[in-house]
């Protein structure tokens, strides 16, 4: 017999373990037998490849790529491709979990996969960016597909990155496949509204969070952790919204205002140099220093781990709205709880994204697109009605809002595998 996951992990916390331990809780609270969450904590198929890249010198480099395709009991799989020198396939693994559990609860009919290469994308030419990704499509060619697995940008990747990978697909495919990906540029039948779906995902929430626990965006605070891909129109939306952004980071360190930022200026500013640091317009400040700022929101946006048990008891906001995949570790999940901070956890706070990735392959496949304003209702529309599913089964159980999402979503799973069956 096959041990139970979590009698494999190491007692150190990784996104993997986290994943388990979490999906663990759900299996628990719903009472299903240990078959059962053997299937849904191991991906139903993982692809490992190298990816030989050809230098601009002419020398050649091998780099490692993944792709992890969890589960697809309720469509095919979905996932990002990730580019970054910490990848690895345990990460990939928890990624593609989260992301089978994201596209559930928001009723979306995918499951979850996810992809990566071990590699540093800011110390390579477009040209050899180009090269890498195309080698890495043709190596996991055999996997993909509009109807098997649709990957879109992650860390490190983005809509140029897309339109290599589809046009690389159908070249193998003798005819241009738009469906292939997701979060494409517009010219090539990207969706309108693509691009900051996950902000204004987690915009939304953020606002109806704050007005749940009784505090009114028009006169609360916010930090956000991770000025990027996510976070930066996050904190452009918010600001839209009336709330007064007080902090931001990046990777290279922070800054602050009481009285809150200019987001457009700060904006401009990291377009200009590329980081945070240096904006005139506030007072710099340690990156650890921003998860701790006495504001009522806070929204970690950048990669998985940054709340933990050593930072937990520290954290001052009223609210996390989590816009990365996996910034709340367990242990911290459970002190902010025993602390009576609300915490709204990544599958539903961050679904922006692949929302509108849904409407794109939806689009892509009918050759329609919609106006941005559709898209955006439509947006808005589906991420409201996961909030109140989701926050009305919290309160009726008693639950965190993390342990119900991910219930809700284990469940939905779980009954498309039972109605399917199993093969033979």
């Amino acid at each position: 017999m096959i041990a139970r996951p979590e009698a494999s992990v190491d007692h150190i916390a990784t996104p993997l373990t986290d994943a388990r331990a979490q999906l663990s809780e759900a299996v628990a609270l719903l009472g299903y037998p240990d078959g059962l969450h053997q299937m849904l904590a191991t991906p139903r198929r993982e692809l490992t490849v190298a990816v030989p890249l050809r230098m601009d010198s002419g020398e050649s480099r091998l780099y490692v790529g993944h792709r992890v395709q969890h589960n697809f009991s309720r469509g095919p799989a979905k996932g990002g491709l990730r580019y970054a020198p910490n990848v690895n396939i345990d990460e990939v693994r928890a990624l593609a979990m989260w992301m089978t559990w994201k596209c559930a609860l928001l009723d979306v009919p995918y499951g979850g996969a996810k992809g990566g290469i071990a590699i540093d994308p800011r110390e390579h030419s477009k040209a050899e960016l180009e090269r890498v990704t195309r080698r890495y499509t043709s190596e996991i060619l055999p996997i993909i597909g509009p109807e098997r697995d649709i990957p879109a940008p992650d860390i490190g990747t983005d809509e140029q990155t897309m339109a290599w990978m589809m046009d690389t697909y159908s070249v193998a495919s003798g005819y241009t496949v738009p469906g292939i990906v997701t979060g494409k540029p517009i010219a090539l039948g990207g969706s309108l509204g693509r691009a900051s779906a996950t902000s204004r995902g987690v915009t939304h929430i953020a606002l109806a969070a704050l007005r749940h626990v009784g505090i009114e965006p028009s006169r609360s605070t916010a930090a956000v952790q991770g000025f990027g891909k996510v976070g930066a129109d996050a904190a452009r939306f918010l600001s839209e919204a009336g709330v007064r952004v007080a902090g931001v980071s990046d990777q290279y360190g922070a800054v602050h205002n009481a009285a809150g930022l200019d987001v457009e200026a700060l904006t401009d500013h990291v377009r200009a140099t590329g980081s945070v640091v240096g904006f005139a317009g506030a007072e710099p400040i340690d990156g650890a220093q921003l998860i701790t700022l006495k504001v009522d929101l806070l929204v970690p946006a950048a990669v998985e781990g940054v709340l933990h048990e050593s930072n937990a008891g520290d954290v001052r906001a009223r609210v996390i709205v989590e816009g990365a995949n996996g910034p709340t570790t367990p242990a911290a999940d459970a002190i902010l709880r025993e602390r009576g901070i609300l915490v709204v956890p990544d599958i539903l706070a961050n679904a922006g994204g692949v929302i509108v990735s849904y409407f794109e392959w939806v689009q892509a496949n009918q050759a329609y697109w919609w106006r941005a304003d559709e898209v955006e209702s439509r947006l808005e529309e589906r991420m409201l009605n996961a909030w109140q599913h989701v926050l009305g089964y919290a309160e009726t159980r008693g639950l965190s809002l993390r342990t119900a999402a991910t219930a809700l979503a284990v469940e939905r799973v779980a009954d498309a595998h039972r109605l399917r069956g199993l093969y033979p």
